[in-house]
């Protein structure tokens, strides 16, 4: 047994005749292939349907997989609360998938529950395999939420709950829910950004051709610039094929509303060595981290001797001989900041020196950003070769009297309003404009953005 059929779909409640009353024909292509998938589903008779949704609850370090027997919803706040659903949980799957996720260190389960009710990202395939079932859904199904963790991670999970089904014995189908951008036209309900259209020619494109080592080329700013909703639930559904080939059929792709619908099918085909795309993947970030480790100049590996030392022995190393003079007969600011995989682990820094001399500041800075930064957990050691580091120095704050003495890739900003203040570094991926400096800035601090601020800007010097 295992995984016998995957659909990549969307989740428009409009597409739901009672709810779109008439505009759901604007989109027929989508039905049609919705139709399709569903029936592509049915025929692979499976004993258990696993539902990724974007929708379902959702935390930055964790896969919620929702617990229980039983659920229920309608698409009440959509206008049709006469549409309802009630599903059973195949909670042994569930079970036997967080046991499997906790012997592996991926961090899943069943805890941290925040609404039970059935969210239209799953309710919208239900409707369709219950059409393609005559009227009602014939096994029970799992839903699993995604989250903020690395693509890898995602991907990790695929592979976890094709081996659930092959442990428990179960034909397991995978629903991959999620729309595509929904930055793709002016006069859409998000508006239009150029990213848009890119990424869903891009994913139509992987998908299409069941390419998913490619999908770990989609970084997270082009992603959030795309404003894409499935991602990550295409890359769950990819890793439950991790080593298998597969029968890709594209059914589908439109977007006449402004948000892009996409509906593939997949049919393994058997074993593929040649398909291990996490093993891939992470083969060659570890030689793009040792390229890169190679390269760093003494300030980083300076902020790397000190986060290795205490994050394996707990040891505060002194400032070591042989530096660069700039690093040890000048004081000044300084930030660290941690990559894994591509996002953000750890940064942290001071505004202005509080240690005797720049390499100092940095030896602090680095534990502090392994340990302290609240966003995180701590650092293990166990990720001390997936880490990529920066350290900026920051320059003399000076006051300016308007946002147009910014820019954001030569200065950073301090804002301040009474004892609150925040900072924003520069040159960083994903902020490209003043007004986003300067309100991420201070939200950082905790100041609305209607809020009067003491605005000063700063230069940095970036080392890599």
């Amino acid at each position: 047994m295992g995984i016998t059929a995957a659909i990549m779909v969307p989740h428009p409640p409009l597409i739901i005749p009672e709810v779109g009353r008439g505009e759901e024909r604007k989109i027929q292509h989508t039905i049609d292939a919705y139709l399709a998938a569903a029936r592509f589903v049915a025929e692979a008779d499976p004993e258990v349907i696993v539902i990724t949704s974007p929708h379902s609850v959702m935390y930055a370090d964790y896969f919620h997989i929702s617990p229980g027997s039983a659920a229920v919803g309608n698409f009440g706040q959509f206008g049709a609360p006469q549409v309802g659903f009630s599903v059973r949980y195949a909670s042994d799957f569930a079970s036997e998938l967080a046991s499997l996720a906790k012997s592996e260190d991926l961090s899943a389960g069943t805890m941290g529950e925040r609404d039970a009710k059935l969210d239209h990202a799953t309710m919208v395939p239900l409707w369709f395999l219950q059409k393609a079932w005559g009227g009602e859904l014939r096994c029970p199904i799992v839903r699993i939420g995604l989250s903020g963790l690395p693509l890898a991670d995602h991907y990790k999970l695929g592979m976890l709950i094709r081996q659930t089904s092959e442990k428990l014995g179960r034909r397991t189908a995978v629903v991959a829910s999620g729309d595509l951008s929904h930055v793709l036209k002016a006069d859409g309900p998000y508006g239009y950004h150029r990213e848009g259209p890119v990424y869903d020619e891009r994913i139509m494109d992987v998908m299409g051709r069941g390419a998913f080592g490619e999908l770990f080329d989609f970084d997270d700013v082009f992603c959030e610039k795309a404003a894409e909703c499935g991602h990550r639930s295409f890359v769950i559904m990819a890793g439950c094929f991790d080593g298998v080939a597969v029968k890709a059929d594209k059914l589908s792709h439109e977007g006449p509303f402004g948000v892009g619908y996409g509906v593939c099918t997949f049919a393994p085909q058997g074993p593929d060595a040649g398909r291990r795309f996490l093993l891939e993947y992470e083969h060659n970030e570890r030689k793009k981290n040792a390229a890169l480790k190679q390269s760093e100049d003494a300030y980083v590996k300076l902020a790397r001797k000190s986060l290795e030392a205490w994050v394996k022995n707990g040891e505060k190393i002194a400032v070591p001989g042989g530096l660069p003079e700039e690093l040890t007969s000048r004081r000044a600011g300084t930030f660290v900041s941690l990559k894994k995989h591509g996002q953000l682990r750890g940064c942290i820094g001071t505004i202005t020196a509080t240690a005797d001399s720049v390499a100092a500041e940095i030896i602090r800075n680095a534990r502090s950003a392994a340990t302290e930064d609240p966003r995180f957990e701590p650092v293990e050691p166990r990720e001390l070769d997936d880490l990529v580091y920066s350290v900026d120095v920051l320059g003399d704050a000076e006051d300016i009297d308007a946002p147009d003495r910014l820019d954001v890739n030569r200065y950073g900003v301090i804002v301040t309003n009474g004892m609150r203040r925040g900072l924003l570094l520069p040159s960083l991926e994903g902020v490209d404009t003043v007004e986003q400096q300067i309100s991420i800035a201070k939200r950082k601090a905790g100041i609305r953005d209607d809020e009067p601020v003491r605005l000063q800007r700063f230069e940095v010097v970036r080392h890599h």
